[in-house]
């Protein structure tokens, strides 16, 4: 008889294209969004948290690209359940983690239009998962930060989305001349595919070289949007296959940004030529020029480009990106712009899909961890992270003074907890506060009760003087100081605001 085999322990790790938040992290990111929901909660716009679980055909043709409808997602079958039909929650629906916040909106204003207001202005926070190949940088799960307008024509709604963006982003800590929205419209681009008589089947691949545009110029989009270039590794491109008569209107177009919105906007007019659409896209893109002027948004803060192209394919009006416009050196010493951390625009055909009637609709999403990563770069990130002031045990029997003392400094404000592990050794003490980035320790011993005071050690000066302070500064600033046991929490609160 073969012996028992012990089963195999599981693998202490985190699946792939996942990671896991620490302290920090979790913390620096609440902040960051705390400060951008009350932006929005100034605005008007109120709070909604949706399941993080949608069916698949709610989802729908908006996945990424692609033709099979539970690809790109986690998504599983339901079990048939007798005397259930499907779409009653069972009877094998299909059903998948969200892909994103804005289709679940949709599906939340078609199932409540009876009973929200409308135009309904909301913003959701929270995590989004993608089954897609993971590299660096890109998981699978991920947070977004969003804010629409549902059951709004006017571009006033558009307008006001952009410029509550820009509030969201200087009350995230960017400040400005350190970001630009950039504001473009579909419909203009639309109406130069039209004057350059770009057919349906060609539309995709111009979006494709239009985008890339900041990359390779007016005349790399040019050779792209024809027969073709070499790119710097020697590669060899295929073009689209317009003739330059056809590239010309698009170039306009591209090129039209001026340093006045006036003169972009009759740059704009000229390439679109006798299109409506894009005559059209071009009199909304001044509307909002005009109520972004009128709520004190210059250009300094947002400007007209045209080279804004959303990739996306429910966008139907006006599109827009936030970029930041500070640089940033990578690994190996090279210095470039730090780029894009949230766009949106206007989709009016997104809720049609449930309720067979048009609703217009426009919103924004936050790219939350590249915008935590801009924070970061500008070092405005991780101020707040201190660890809690610890309270040291010198004697287990006397446990609940040293409880007391925590439960005191909460009290007052001060984040604070009691060493838990073996006191036995002092040193390990220490360490465990230093691993927590406490900023002070308490310490009271015997001697220290019986006296009725507590020492109360600076950590951080401490690290300091040990570094680099000669003997008269460690002599000028003790990082340890002796105080009676009623001013504990006034010396705690003078050490951490030093």
């Amino acid at each position: 008889m073969a012996k028992d085999s012990k089963p195999r322990r599981p693998r202490a790790e985190t699946p792939k294209g996942f990671r896991d938040y620490f302290g920090a992290e979790v913390t620096e990111r609440k902040a960051m969004l705390d400060r951008i929901a009350a932006v929005y909660h100034r605005h008007g716009f109120d709070a909604l948290e949706t399941s993080g679980v949608e069916t698949v055909e709610a989802l729908g043709k908006f996945l990424p690209d692609v033709d099979r409808p539970n690809a790109g997602v986690f998504a599983w079958q339901e079990e048939a359940v007798p005397g259930i039909g499907k779409g009653d929650g069972g009877a094998g629906d299909w059903l998948a983690l969200r892909y994103d916040l804005t289709a679940p909106l949709a599906r939340v204003a078609a199932q409540y239009r009876n009973d929200l207001p409308f135009p309904y202005r909301r913003y959701a926070m929270g995590p989004v998962w993608r089954n897609e190949k993971p590299g660096p940088g890109r998981y699978r799960q991920f947070y977004q930060c969003d804010a629409d307008t549902v059951g709004a024509a006017s571009v006033a709604a558009d307008a006001e989305i952009i410029a509550m963006l820009a509030d969201a982003l200087e009350a995230a800590g960017i400040s400005r001349g350190d970001y630009l929205v950039r504001v473009n419209n579909r419909k203009v681009l639309n109406g130069v595919m039209e004057a350059a008589q770009v057919g349906a089947d060609q539309a995709a691949d111009v979006l494709r070289q239009i985008d890339k545009f900041d990359k390779v110029g007016a005349d790399g989009v040019r050779a792209l949007l024809t027969t073709g270039r070499t790119d710097a590794s020697g590669a060899e491109i295929e073009g689209v296959g317009l003739t330059p008569a056809q590239a010309e209107p698009v170039l306009a177009f591209l090129t039209s940004r001026r340093d006045t919105t006036s003169a972009t906007l009759t740059n704009l007019r000229a390439a679109v030529g006798a299109s409506a659409i894009g005559a059209d896209g071009v009199d909304e893109l001044a509307q909002i020029a005009a109520l972004l002027d009128a709520m004190g948004l210059g250009p300094d803060r947002v400007v007209i480009d045209p080279s804004v192209v959303r990739g996306l394919g429910y966008y139907t009006g006006p599109v827009f990106e936030a970029e930041l416009t500070f640089e940033i050196r990578d690994d190996k010493g090279r210095t470039r712009q730090f780029g894009s951390v949230a766009g949106g625009g206007r989709y009016d055909d997104l809720v049609e899909r449930f309720t067979g009637q048009k609703v217009p609709a426009t919103g924004v999403s936050i790219g939350v961890d590249r915008l935590l990563a801009a924070l970061h770069e500008k070092g405005l990130a991780g101020a707040d992270s201190a660890g809690p002031v610890v309270v040291t045990v010198m004697d287990r029997d006397r446990m609940a003074e040293y409880q007391a003392m925590a439960a005191e400094l909460r009290a007052a404000g001060i984040r604070a907890e009691v060493y838990l592990g073996n006191p036995k050794n002092f040193g390990n003490q220490l360490k465990y506060a230093d691993r927590r980035g406490a900023p002070v320790a308490i310490i009271q011993g015997a001697d220290e009760s019986a006296r009725g005071v507590v020492q109360v050690k600076d950590l951080i000066l401490g690290a300091r003087i040990a570094a680099e302070a000669s003997v008269e500064e460690w002599k000028s600033q003790p990082a340890q100081v002796e105080v009676p046991r009623p001013d504990m929490v006034g010396a705690v609160r003078d050490m951490l605001a030093r």
